[in-house]
């Protein structure tokens, strides 16, 4: 089979890659090095040399990855594709534990929660126990349990962690070990897994039922891992326990590309890989097919940087290419301005779609000046990493009616529909309800359903009792139709349908819209006839719940792309900005304090440089509105770790968001140190507005929405927002000149009109 028709388009590398189908092996794959291809060949081959298909286990971080793969196997190899063994870990695990969830004590039908779930039992917790919730925050406190479940700390043990321990008590927060108990111990009680226990329960499964251990060894007899540099400790144990009887294991990845740290993922899988696997075979991806030479080679001086990691020489046979064009601006607006209107100007002179276009930056908050820049020249674009349509409210309130009806003892899902639409069951009786479950050890379903048997509840009897028989009605429909037909009748007999049709507002057409494609999505999944799952609820809930951010990617819309650089990873586009290239800003202030921090963020600027094909412009801002000032800025480090002969810079200025279009000055053909160039400057004086002179601030103590005010630097405005109260009152105003900004009002210096 090696002249197989397939692998005449790979070259020398990528086929030897293909062909060597047993043992370890690992697959180093530099940017735009054609992976997937390789991937979904070395797939196929197995296939076509006689491995069976259901013996062939794929591991990929999106499940739009993992559907793109086995299409493209499927070309090759026909339908058999279908039978392999692919998805992200998340939805692979979750297949498995739906088969053995009974062996850890769950039901087959637990809920996966998401993070809004997890994060409001924990508020709820965190009530419960008395807990300040300004020093107890969900997003802290959920961070904490995932980043143990992901190194196999389960709650049992983690107060024998003393380094864990220690550092909670040290940051005033020495309840957490109590808090993550309780927090297991309630996801147990409502048969509910969360992310991170998809993948400890399949290691508890793995680890401590030998039958089951062997089951799956001998059935997943070929195992590969995509990108095996964003593994955690959880992920490389279960995907080592898999492979260990067989070791035909193939793990592709790019130590260069691993940014997830502060998920969990670990650098050291990739870089130790050989000490697991002395005969391990190594095949390194060098050629970049993506990018120009420029870019290639921009890219390769600065990961050069790094100590750690594993060599390799990426080079590209494509066109030398433009040089990458720095762009400097006076302040984050002017960023913004700057790089809208560089978009503008290649569009018109060059012919290319909104779509050809990608601005990529460190953090979601620089998005708001990006944003009014694109607005005001009218070009189209889309925030990846928004709101996903599944967390809107109208749309969990639907999921949570489902959920219930596959497991009532969902907690998360009752209390959100137990009195929506409003049905008399008020705060007080739920109260109630939550203190008889903690007492009596069951689920809060468990105790509604009885209500008859608690006096304190005897108000409320008839109330949860009309509540459970509709929901019993439910499951009875439920095991004879599909998931449309269950999803369309809970809508409209719970009247969700009907009081969101009569709400004529905007917003209320919006949601009402939003139920519909809800609905719509469920019968495309019924009629779907390329999907071989059953077309149960339990499936469908269990697709949407794993979906990933890049899943909910529209790739067909003509819209500039805005994205953090998190997000872009495994993305390209023609033309690439990346912005915010500042100190303290990219890199983050916080990675400043090790090398193996610092080295991340390194990777980080390597994976968005090598985002782009043909053009790529960097841009900072020498001051930047932070915390209701302006404050100085200085170039990135990164940039100054670019070879110059790739760098041009631009030197454009704007100062009023009407000016027209042009007066760019002639480039200059390199960067002599940007750090320092602008060092010489005074940073508090250099390239800020002017300011007023003579200007006497005033109290605002009565300052309204609509009011006039000026600034001592960005001039006259109209207020139109306030948030806040006493000493950390916000205003949003929109100036003249400047356009929206929002101050915090004792820092603001302003003066009524």
């Amino acid at each position: 089979m090696s002249d197989a028709p397939y692998l005449n388009s790979l070259n020398p590398e990528q086929k030897a890659a293909v062909l060597q189908t047993t043992g370890p092996v690992m697959i180093i794959a530099g940017a735009g090095s054609g992976k997937t291809r390789v991937l979904t060949y070395r797939i196929a081959h197995l296939i076509a040399t006689g491995v069976d298909a259901f013996n062939i286990l794929s591991l990929t971080f999106t499940n739009k990855a993992a559907k793109e793969m086995r299409q493209r196997i499927e070309s090759v190899v026909g339908t058999e594709a279908r039978n392999i063994w692919m998805g992200t870990f998340h939805s692979v695990f979750a297949k498995i534990l739906r088969i053995e969830a009974e062996k850890i004590g769950y039901p087959s039908n637990f809920t996966i929660y998401d993070s809004d779930d997890s994060k409001s039992l924990i508020k709820s917790i965190v009530k419960e126990m008395n807990l300040d919730d300004k020093v107890y925050k969900p997003n802290y406190i959920l961070s904490r349990i995932s980043n143990a479940k992901n190194n196999l700390i389960q709650a049992h043990v983690y107060l024998k962690q003393s380094e864990l321990v220690t550092y909670d008590e040290t940051t005033g927060r020495g309840k957490i070990h109590e808090i993550y108990s309780e927090y297991a111990k309630r996801c147990f009680k409502a048969g509910a897994m969360d992310f991170d226990d998809l993948l400890l329960n399949t290691f508890k499964l793995l680890n401590n039922f030998p039958d089951v251990l062997h089951k799956y060894q001998h059935k997943f007899k070929y195992v590969m891992v995509d990108e095996y540099q964003d593994t955690n400790h959880c992920q490389y144990m279960i995907v080592k326990k898999l492979a260990s009887v067989f070791e035909n294991i193939c793990v592709v990845g790019d130590d260069a590309q691993s940014i997830y740290s502060f998920r969990g993922a670990t650098i050291k899988n990739i870089l130790n890989f050989e000490k697991d696997y002395p005969d391990l075979n190594v095949f390194k991806l060098e050629q970049n097919y993506r990018s120009s030479d420029t870019i290639v080679s921009a890219a390769n001086s600065v990961i050069a940087k790094n100590k750690d990691q594993l060599q390799k020489n990426v080079w590209t046979d494509n066109q030398l290419g433009n040089k990458i064009r720095v762009i400097r601006a006076v302040t984050d607006n002017e960023e913004g301005r700057l790089i809208a209107q560089n978009i503008f100007e290649t569009k018109m002179t060059e012919q290319k779609m909104n779509s050809d276009f990608a601005i990529l930056y460190r953090t979601n908050s620089q998005s708001r000046s990006l944003e009014e820049a694109l607005r005001k020249l009218n070009i189209s674009y889309r925030i990846y990493g928004g709101m996903s349509f599944y967390q809107r409210k109208e749309i969990k309130d639907i999921i949570a009616y489902l959920r219930i009806v596959l497991n009532q003892n969902d907690e998360q899902a009752l209390k959100r529909i137990i009195n929506y639409p409003a049905r008399g069951i008020g705060k007080t009786s739920m109260d109630r309800v939550t203190v008889l479950a903690a007492q009596d050890d069951k689920s809060p379903w468990e105790i509604i359903a009885n209500a008859h048997l608690y006096a304190e509840l005897k108000n409320a009897i008839p109330k949860f009792r009309n509540f459970v028989n509709m929901v019993q009605s439910f499951i009875v429909m439920n095991q004879t139709c599909n998931a449309y037909d269950i999803a369309m009748h809970v809508a409209r007999s719970t009247q969700l349908l009907k009081i969101l049709n009569e709400d004529k507002t905007i917003e209320g057409i919006s949601k009402y819209e939003n139920v519909v494609e809800l609905l719509n999505g469920i019968k495309e999944f019924v009629e779907d006839d390329t999907n071989e799952v059953e077309k149960t609820l339990s499936n469908y809930l269990q697709d949407i719940a794993l979906l990933t951010d890049a899943d909910k990617q529209d790739d067909h819309a003509d819209n500039v792309s805005l994205m953090t650089i998190h997000q872009s990873k495994g993305l390209e586009y023609k033309n690439v900005f990346v912005a915010g290239l500042e100190e303290n800003l990219f890199p983050s202030q916080m990675s400043l304090g090790s090398r193996s921090d610092l080295e991340e963020e390194r990777r980080l600027f390597y994976v968005a440089i090598t985002r782009a094909e043909e053009d790529l412009t960097l841009s900072f801002a020498t001051s930047r509105f932070r915390f209701g000032s302006l404050l100085p800025c200085e170039p990135s480090r990164f940039i100054d770790e670019i070879d110059n002969n790739y760098l041009q810079l631009e030197r454009k200025s704007i100062t009023r968001p009407k000016q027209t279009i042009g007066n760019i000055s002639k480039p200059s053909s390199s960067v002599p140190n940007l750090r320092k160039t602008i060092a010489k400057q005074n940073p508090r004086t250099a390239n800020r507005p002017p300011a007023l002179e003579n200007f006497e601030a005033e109290a605002m103590d009565d300052i309204q929405v609509n009011m006039r005010v000026e600034h001592q630097r960005f001039g006259k405005g109209m207020v139109t927002k306030l948030e806040g109260e006493a000493s950390s009152m916000k205003a949003t105003i929109i100036f003249e000149e400047f356009g929206e900004k929002t101050l915090v009002l004792k820092f603001a210096k302003l003066r009524k009109l």
